[in-house]
């Protein structure tokens, strides 16, 4: 099948390589020149585990291109799928003009014959954007074309496994036609029988939203809950085991922790409050999920300044993680941007480690980096010497099982704020440690303890 993807970001360069891993003729445009140009020299702007290789066999095998002629690439294809950016308004409102510009230019660059196009909105889009990208494609028309909602639900750090083998693909169609088509390009990605689940258009359009608002609800409930936890000295791991392994409720998204971020969580449950609001359905139970997240972001903070006064001057802070989950270098909307500001804006220095995310890093602390109250290091026991006290905040690998004798040796004091329970706190009394977690009792050395 021949396939135009428009839009080189995170959803439109994974769904590009992945449809051409399969067979089809896919040809990714952008208006980023520079972009196209690293994308057609085999360099990858975002770092995504398997997908580097992925678009270099498909490059070299000529299955996959890379073009800034995006007029011409969707008159050639048959299916046109629109993976442009939707950022949010100052509303919460997600902004449609790069999208419903692409639906111009497909209009335009409709041609006399060939098959009849088929037009997807695979960018996270507000219920009712199908109707507007075929108002703007009909402007420019009178060929027959079909539009579709393909909303992507994919994790960034697994994104090619997501795409490759997923839990089940949603399609909102419009005829028979697109139907039958789509269901022939999604076959291979669905051997093992998991669903193409085609329904109307504005059910798919609402699926992706309620998908991630509902994830984000979860995370903010058990934030919630480990608050609870901790103004009543229970442990907020074993609440999660007990709920999570009832069979109506599953284990996953139950981790109690400094709060969701990245590029879809916050955005998504935003755009899904605007869209209630607009509806006149009450979005109570949105708002809340994103008024518990945002003070979660400030916890850790908070801690710090419990532990060691209000006033952190001559403070110097380790941190490690600055991505807003593992395996990934996003950092939009992570936690670490309140932390670190947080720390600094109280006078401390900090000194931090990402295993990918340091040339972000670099991007969102431009300033306190300049003024050296951030400092980022190349290992992440190269941030502890000295430093008063550990905070983690993002759960990579190699955070999970390090030397802890080292870690103690080397910090100026033996604290650690733990904002992803990643350890034992009676383990982490037991090795010296004063250990600040999430909804779980703080845990302080023995002797300590018996003072």
């Amino acid at each position: 099948m021949h396939i135009a993807v428009v839009g080189t970001g995170y959803v439109g360069l994974v769904a590009g390589a992945c449809l051409a891993e399969t067979g089809n003729d896919v040809v990714c445009a952008d208006i980023d020149a520079r972009k196209i140009a690293r994308l057609n020299a085999g360099e990858i702007p975002i770092y995504e585990p398997g997908l580097e290789p992925l678009v270099e066999r498909n490059l070299r095998e000529g299955r996959l291109r890379f073009t800034t002629d995006v007029a011409g690439t969707v008159a050639e294809a048959e299916v046109v799928f629109i993976a442009v950016g939707t950022p949010p308004g100052e509303d919460g409102s997600a902004d449609l003009q790069h999208v419903l510009a692409v639906a111009e230019t497909v209009g335009r660059s409709m041609p006399a014959g060939g098959p009849e196009k088929i037009v997807i909105t695979k960018s996270t889009v507000p219920v009712g954007t199908a109707n507007k990208v075929r108002e703007a494609i009909a402007r420019h028309t009178d060929r027959p074309f079909h539009v579709c909602s393909n909303p992507e639900f994919l994790k960034e750090g697994a994104a090619v496994q997501d795409f490759m083998r997923p839990d089940r693909v949603v399609v909102g169609v419009d005829s028979e036609h697109a139907r039958s088509r789509l269901a022939e390009l999604y076959a291979p990605f669905v051997r093992t029988g998991n669903p193409v689940l085609f329904m109307d258009i504005a059910s798919a359009e609402i699926t992706k939203y309620a998908a991630n608002a509902m994830l984000a609800t979860r995370i903010s409930f058990m934030n919630t809950v480990a608050g609870l936890c901790e103004a009543v000295g229970a442990n907020v791991s074993h609440v999660r085991q007990g709920i999570g392994t009832d069979e109506r409720i599953g284990p996953g998204f139950l981790f109690a922790g400094i709060g969701y971020g990245g590029s879809c969580f916050p955005k998504d449950v935003k755009a899904l409050v605007h869209t209630l609001r607009e509806t006149g359905v009450d979005p109570a139970i949105l708002e809340g999920v994103e008024q518990v997240n945002a003070s979660q972001k400030r916890l850790l903070v908070s801690r710090v300044l419990e532990h060691f006064g209000g006033d952190l001057s001559g403070k110097c802070f380790a941190v490690w993680g600055l991505s807003f989950k593992p395996e990934t270098d996003d950092m939009r909307e992570a936690p670490s941007l309140t932390v670190v500001r947080g720390l600094c804006e109280r006078g401390a220095t900090v000194r931090a480690h990402d295993p990918e995310a340091r040339h972000e890093a670099g991007r969102y602390f431009a300033d306190l980096i300049e003024t050296g109250e951030l400092s980022l290091c190349e290992h992440n026991y190269d941030c502890l010497s000295g430093a008063d006290a550990l905070l983690v905040l993002t759960e990579w690998a190699p955070y999970r099982t390090p030397d802890f004798e080292r870690i103690r040796g080397t910090l100026g004091g033996p604290v650690v704020f733990d904002g992803r329970n990643l350890w034992d706190p009676a383990r982490m009394a037991e090795m010296g440690f004063h250990y600040v977690s999430v909804g779980r009792p703080t845990a302080a050395p023995a002797a300590a303890a018996s003072r």
